[in-house]
């Protein structure tokens, strides 16, 4: 029996031994979904004490595999009583009947079958098999080795692998502080860049287009055993995999009058059982010291730089993020500036795991419109609701999507309502950056520019801005702070997309910002 008080962090290491998605530990233990959210997001948090006794309980009923496994996870490693240790037979028996309860899961296994060719349940078998067979400890020290794979590494590999851009594209790579260079694996265009295109406006013109692409998923057996792996991960390390509609890029271009184009719907485990997988394959190569030389589900899904373009042919989702600058007045802090705010990604995220982006950052999907949520800004706003002022309802990883307009004003937080009680370009400026195809995983992403603008928002809300779960760290830096913006950008830590979006993010403020800002100079180049 267990005599220490439960936490956020144990309660989560529980789940996990269980192996059950948010919504199943819920229902396990008769509480609320949101519940188990906060223990994610506050792992330091202690559960009142009617949650202590529900806890106490599910572990007390657990099998001696199970809490093995939670012990395994708090890093206590006993091992399992041999007399009461699970057979393999029973370990699959208990990872099928997991399956068979995770209704986000069960798409993702249907979606498997369809695209294989295979008689319905086979996909469920073969990740129930893999599932009883994940190393825990294995797991860990794979993700220790990935983080020790930085950006700069990424970069270098996949320039190697595509070899040199031509038609007018390049990689996107820039100059700053005292001659320092960031690259990125960002495939852009002059053209795309540096395009200062205000947001829901005319210039924010993406539009659905429900025509058949002609193209499906093309899954080889390394593709399959790829998917089948990354599906009894997920379960095991609990990653948050909710199966909701992505905007696919289809046509794109960008330029002066700003961003147009059509974009269709994937289902979200699409990406997640393909395009996805392109990441931690790279990753595995440079971290083991193979290189990128033999990277199959790259050469599978995006062996060159055509295919890379050739968006109507592949799926490309994506995504909006956006450097975010608040107006402060003149305080203890110093002179009247812009915070700027920096995050360090959670490990339970699926995109840009572990790294430094720009908050908010998400995917381009419907929030509940299929035809008017198209425009970027409308994605930005429920990012900056759902990461920076705390609504949770419009988190579409910690349940269903019920409301009718999860934007309704009725509906906003009290410092999303204040800003959007003006039109907008008085107290908030939205504006995208530039645009660009990440050759990692071959997402588009559409860099922007959040500006507050007016300093009575700061004094007013400062106090209540909180990144959610998707972040593990959040950092702030002044705009006249030259030199620790510099550290910055040179930072080994920034995704490729992070890294793109704060350098065009540095070129459009230096532009706005006045006596606000002495941001270092950044200017780009295509390599």
């Amino acid at each position: 029996m267990r005599t220490d008080p439960w936490t956020g962090r144990t309660a989560c290491a529980l789940q996990k031994a269980l192996r059950l998605s948010n919504e199943l530990f819920a229902e396990h233990l008769g509480i609320g979904v949101r519940t188990v959210a906060s223990w994610h997001q506050k792992p330091d948090l202690t559960p009142k004490s009617e949650m202590q006794q529900l806890l106490d309980t599910a572990y007390e009923r657990a099998s001696a595999t199970v809490r093995a496994r939670f012990a395994e996870l708090l890093d206590q490693s006993p091992a399992v009583p041999a007399a009461d240790a699970e057979t393999d037979d029973d370990a699959r028996e208990a990872a099928e009947l997991r399956l068979a309860g995770d209704p986000h899961i069960a798409v993702a296994l249907e979606w498997l079958d369809g695209h294989a060719g295979w008689e319905a349940g086979t996909s469920r078998r073969k990740v129930a098999a893999a599932l009883a067979n994940v190393d825990v400890r294995g797991l860990r020290d794979r993700g220790a080795r990935r983080g020790g794979v930085s950006q700069a590494d990424v970069t270098r590999a996949l320039r190697d692998y595509y070899g040199s851009a031509e038609n007018g594209y390049g990689r996107y790579s820039a100059k700053f502080g005292n001659e320092q260079t960031a690259t990125t694996t960002i495939l852009t265009r002059e053209d795309w860049l540096d395009l200062g295109a205000p947001l829901l406006t005319v210039a924010d013109a993406l539009k659905l287009d429900q025509a058949p692409s002609g193209t499906t998923a093309s899954l080889n057996d390394q593709a399959l055993h790829a998917a089948i792996q990354r599906l009894a991960e997920t379960l095991e390390l609990g990653t948050k995999l909710v199966n909701m509609p992505l905007y696919r890029l289809r046509t794109a271009s960008a330029g002066e009058d700003g961003i147009a184009g059509t974009v269709g719907i994937a289902p979200f485990v699409h990406y997640a059982l393909t395009m996805d997988l392109l990441e931690g394959e790279l990753l595995d190569a440079l971290a083991t010291g193979a290189g990128p030389g033999r990277l199959p589900l790259r050469e599978h899904y995006l062996p060159d730089l055509d295919a890379v373009t050739r968006l109507e042919s592949r799926l490309c989702a994506g995504g909006v993020l956006a450097l975010c600058a608040i107006a402060r007045p003149a305080g203890l802090h110093g002179e009247a500036d812009y915070l700027i705010l920096i995050q360090q990604r959670s490990g339970n995220v699926v995109n840009a795991n572990r790294q430094l982006a720009v908050i908010p950052k998400g995917f381009h999907q419907p929030a509940a419109d299929l035809r008017a949520d198209t425009r970027l800004g409308g994605t930005l706003l429920r990012e900056m609701e759902e990461e920076l002022f705390g609504r949770d309802d419009v988190d579409n990883t910690l349940g269903d999507q019920r409301v009718a307009d999860p934007m309704h004003p009725s509906r906003q937080s009290e410092p999303m309502r204040w800003l959007l009680e003006r039109p907008l370009g008085e107290r908030l400026r939205m504006e995208c950056t530039g645009f660009g195809l990440n050759l990692v995983s071959g997402n588009y992403e559409f860099p922007s520019l959040i500006v507050i603008e007016d300093e009575e928002f700061w004094l007013r809300f400062g106090g209540q801005i909180e990144a959610n779960w998707e972040t593990s760290n959040l950092r702030r830096y002044s705009t006249l702070d030259t030199d620790l913006l510099a550290e910055l950008l040179a930072d080994v830590a920034w995704s490729n997309e992070g890294l793109f979006a704060v350098l065009q993010g540095f070129r459009r403020l230096a532009e706005l910002g006045g006596h606000r800002v002495k941001l270092p100079p950044v200017e780009w180049e295509l390599t």
